[in-house]
């Protein structure tokens, strides 16, 4: 089984199936957002066309949404995923931010939370879309005013009790909108479907991957994801490697492979979808791919491998002076991506 090959066929990293943005997204589950450029080509660089302007056409659409989810972090998902995935992971994301702001030595109350609730839906409501200056003008203007920081940790309660997520694509920041102008009702899911199907979206789109895998991707307790897991085992492929389980969804890929030279955006999901990473990435070099308070760098993979870093200005280095594969196609992609921002 190899592993590589397989994880990039399922990630459409490696001859992509879908055009639609929307589509991809879904299929992927979430994808890491942590940078607001670089999450546009995590998107551009699995489809069959990279374009620039369908990525924006389904952020400004509302069809994609960024927002704060699983590990308490930026992801973008489908528009109709975002209201049950965040019944999954917003009262651990609530704790972690109350540890958070405990070891600074600050709380904050559930009565401030709602207080400044009502001002950002003052804020937005009647406005398709508002840019993070813009928004914080307008809370001053009310009175609400404090360091950039903790006013970060509203906005990012907000989102969890979706409240508030993405709104049109800005060049250079951060936007917002009200959930409920942006997407339209869902369905509510029972907190089992829910992570059934978020367990469904995770292997068809990560496979190979393991329990532990899954468990790292969402935060959720070992037991939970053992049991969703357990749910749609009908679904899935058993294969042991190295004294592991790995599953593969039936959906998945494991033929079409053909070599590639590829450049990864900083917090990809090749590298942050898996507790694991030592298939792809050789230990000795694991400092140039992410550091060990969660930075992850921009990389070039050959074959599956993590061989060097990229920068978006056309700098290249790689990690063994004698493998330098070339790189020309895979930036052409890139800027032929961005040509038009």
């Amino acid at each position: 089984m190899n592993i590589p090959h397989i994880r990039l066929l399922n990630q459409q990293l490696v001859a992509p199936r879908f055009s639609d943005v929307h589509d991809l997204v879904s299929w992927m589950g979430m994808l890491q957002a942590q940078e607001y450029k670089m999450m546009r080509w995590a998107v551009g660089v699995r489809l069959k066309q990279p374009s620039m302007e369908a990525f924006r056409e389904a952020y400004d659409s509302g069809r994609i949404v960024r927002s704060h989810l699983f590990r308490c972090t930026w992801q973008l998902v489908a528009a109709e995923d975002l209201r049950w995935m965040l019944s999954l992971c917003t009262e651990k994301n609530k704790s972690a931010i109350n540890g958070y702001l405990a070891y600074r030595g600050r709380t904050i109350s559930e009565r401030e939370y709602e207080y400044a609730n009502s001002l950002i839906y003052e804020s937005l409501v009647g406005e398709k879309s508002m840019c993070k200056d813009a928004l914080l003008a307008r809370l001053a203007e009310k009175g609400f005013v404090d360091d950039a920081h903790t006013i970060s940790i509203y906005l990012r309660r907000a989102e969890l009790e979706g409240l508030i997520c993405s709104g049109e694509l800005d060049n250079r920041q951060n936007t917002y909108a009200l959930v409920e102008a942006r997407i339209p009702p869902t369905k509510k899911l029972l907190r089992e479907e829910a992570v059934a199907l978020l367990a469904r979206k995770y292997f068809r789109s990560h496979s190979p991957a393991t329990l532990e895998d899954f468990v790292w991707w969402t935060n959720l307790g070992m037991r939970e994801c053992r049991e969703a897991i357990e749910g749609i085992r009908h679904e899935m492929i058993l294969e042991r490697y190295e004294g592991k389980v790995y599953y593969i969804h039936r959906d998945c890929r494991v033929r079409g492979y053909h070599r590639q030279t590829i450049m990864l955006p900083s917090y990809d999901e090749y590298l942050i979808g898996y507790k694991s990473r030592h298939h792809v990435l050789d230990e000795k070099f694991r400092h140039r791919a992410y550091s060990q308070n969660g930075l992850f760098y921009p990389v070039i993979l050959e074959d599956g491998i993590v061989v060097g870093n990229w920068h978006p200005r056309g700098e290249s280095s790689f990690f063994v002076e004698e493998f330098q594969p070339d790189i020309t196609d895979a930036f052409g992609r890139y800027r032929q991506f961005f040509q038009l921002e």
